[in-house]
């Protein structure tokens, strides 16, 4: 793969011919993961990249290649940098990283008091955070944005969030706040001699949080197990 034939920008009214796609890889990537995202609909993308709040990559030959767009809430005091996705034939090269970064720089400037955040399931996204200066914080930390926490009724695990009291999810919550954060430098060292103690949080979560909601195998399950 040539990524450097790859150009990510600032998206703009010229791109929304993408939005179909783009919200159609959304879609398709969240049922593969089998987590869920709030759903979003081309028009709203497409009124994103009108807005000049959004940025994508595509090829030279005019291909998508990636996207992700900025989102705020609590009037203006938070910042989220929601619907990061990139192709699959695109993935693991490095892509999905610039875009954060470009996405994350354009978030400082046009909101440079707003912190940001995000929500995540992924170890490869809670790197790449890292080292933007993102540090894990607890479900207090985030917006308490009603608008917000709407968005997760499309998630299949929204039931665990809501019987947790919007504390806790199978999500990773990280914060970037520009008046009291940790160097970049800082939290990527952080994340990487941690690494694994987040591997095992996450199982931990998968564990703990989706138990209570598992169907408790029939007899015949039961029997199977034993006879294997």
């Amino acid at each position: 793969m040539d990524n450097q034939n790859i150009i990510i920008r600032v998206a703009n009214s010229g791109d929304t011919h993408f939005a179909i796609a783009i919200t159609d890889e959304m879609a398709s990537s969240a049922q593969a993961r089998g987590t869920g995202i709030a759903k979003r609909t081309p028009e709203y993308v497409a009124e994103k990249m009108n807005e000049g709040k959004a940025v994508i990559a595509y090829t030279k030959d005019g291909d998508w290649v990636g996207f992700c767009y900025i989102e705020t809430w609590s009037h203006g005091e938070y910042v989220a940098n929601s619907g990061l996705i990139v192709t699959p034939a695109y993935r693991k090269g490095g892509v999905a990283k610039a875009i954060k970064k470009r996405i994350f720089e354009l978030s400082r400037e046009k909101y440079p008091e707003a912190k940001l955040f995000g929500l995540t399931t992924g170890l490869a996204v809670m790197k790449i955070n890292s080292e933007l200066g993102y540090e894990p914080v607890t479900y207090s930390e985030l917006t308490q944005d009603e608008a917000f926490w709407a968005g997760c009724k499309s998630c299949v695990n929204y039931e665990i969030l809501m019987s947790k009291d919007r504390k806790n999810c199978m999500c990773t919550a990280m914060l970037f706040d520009p008046k009291d954060h940790y160097k970049p430098e800082e939290t990527k060292q952080y994340f990487e001699e941690n690494k694994s103690g987040f591997e095992r949080l996450l199982k931990f979560k998968q564990w703990k949080l989706l138990k209570p909601f598992l169907k408790p195998p029939t007899l015949k399950g039961r029997m199977k197990e034993v006879t294997v």
